[in-house]
């Protein structure tokens, strides 16, 4: 099992530690390292800035949303970064949700999430290769532009630049369990936003036909530290803004997911409060133990066993959410 560092996206600036952890992931043998972006910082901006500053760690976004740009333009970003870094990019995609992609985006929903995700990431493909023209006949990203409102004069194009790869990989932040079941057909990776070793049953049905060397690539915060609850405050922080805050009451994909691993109850709770304004209540009504099975807290003995769960199924990368370089360089020796 590969380690990876997953960077988050910015809050109120830029992180001053980022370059650095990235730095000492680095050196420590990690694999990967990741950026993500939500309604404010982008993705591939600070990929760059990293990829400048290292030389052999991967690439990845995680995720970078569909909704912030056509495919064509996300392919171009890839493969310029895939040039700038001597061929160390991944390419991390999700739609996001209603909530954030009419709310932030301004463009709707697609009311096929499956069919939209598999033309976006057919054209991404079609950019990569350059064996011809982008050309589909899709419902969401039709190339050349077909829609009443257009001239009807577009062209059918390839990139200008040739790719450096065109395998560059393409990995899919999935929750459904038919969109995780599609990204294993048409991705080379999943981004599950919460992995539980424990319940690996929840995804059995999904990931029964996986492709030789497909990624499954889990976040989870990482935290060394003699107080446990304390560790886990972060953990129940983020997930009481994604359960709570990422979605509306009626459609909440996280708080769906929470529900499917045995939590649904508490999922509803959370979502009330936080959406009465009562946050710091919704944080807390998160259960210690959902926060725990999906994160790595807590003093190194009891990290090293749990991460012996984590080894024993099918997580080829785990990305850590860690905010120190004790904590990076702890998990390296353990996985080591």
């Amino acid at each position: 099992m590969r380690l990876g560092l997953a960077l988050g996206y910015w809050g109120r600036g830029p992180n001053p530690d980022h370059l650095d952890l990235a730095a000492e992931a680095e050196n420590l043998g990690y694999d990967s390292v990741w950026t993500a972006e939500a309604w404010g910082s982008d993705a591939f901006t600070p990929l760059t800035w990293i990829a400048a500053h290292t030389s052999r760690i991967r690439l990845g976004t995680a995720i970078a949303q569909m909704a912030a740009r056509t495919p064509t333009a996300t392919a171009m970003q890839a493969l310029t970064l895939d040039h700038l870094s001597g061929g160390r990019m991944m390419l991390g995609l999700g739609l996001s949700g209603p909530q954030v992609v009419e709310g932030w985006y301004g463009r709707p929903f697609p009311s096929s999430p499956l069919t939209a995700t598999r033309e976006y990431v057919d054209v991404i493909r079609q950019v990569l290769r350059r064996e011809a023209p982008v050309a589909l006949d899709g419902r969401f990203h039709s190339h050349p532009y077909r829609g009443a409102d257009g001239t009807g004069i577009g062209k059918p194009l390839k990139p200008i630049t040739h790719p450096l790869r065109a395998d560059l990989p393409v990995l899919l932040g999935a929750e459904g369990p038919k969109n995780i079941a599609q990204t294993t057909r048409i991705a080379d990776g999943w981004l599950p936003l919460y992995w539980s070793p424990t319940r690996t049953d929840v995804y059995q049905a999904s990931l029964s036909e996986l492709p030789e060397g497909f990624m499954i690539a889990p976040m989870a915060r990482a935290k060394v530290c003699d107080d446990v609850a304390e560790g886990l405050l972060p953990v129940k922080a983020m997930l009481g803004f994604y359960i709570g805050g990422m979605g509306h009451a009626a459609r909440n994909f996280h708080a769906d997911l929470m529900g499917r691993m045995g939590y649904e109850e508490e999922a509803h709770r959370i979502q009330e409060l936080f959406l009465a304004g009562r946050k710091e209540e919704a944080v807390m009504a998160v259960p210690d133990a959902f926060a725990d099975e999906i994160s790595l807290v807590g003093p190194r003995e009891r990290i090293a066993e749990r991460l012996e769960l984590w080894r024993k199924g099918p997580v080829t990368d785990l990305l850590l959410t860690a905010p120190d370089p004790h904590t990076l360089r702890v998990l390296a020796e353990l996985n080591s």
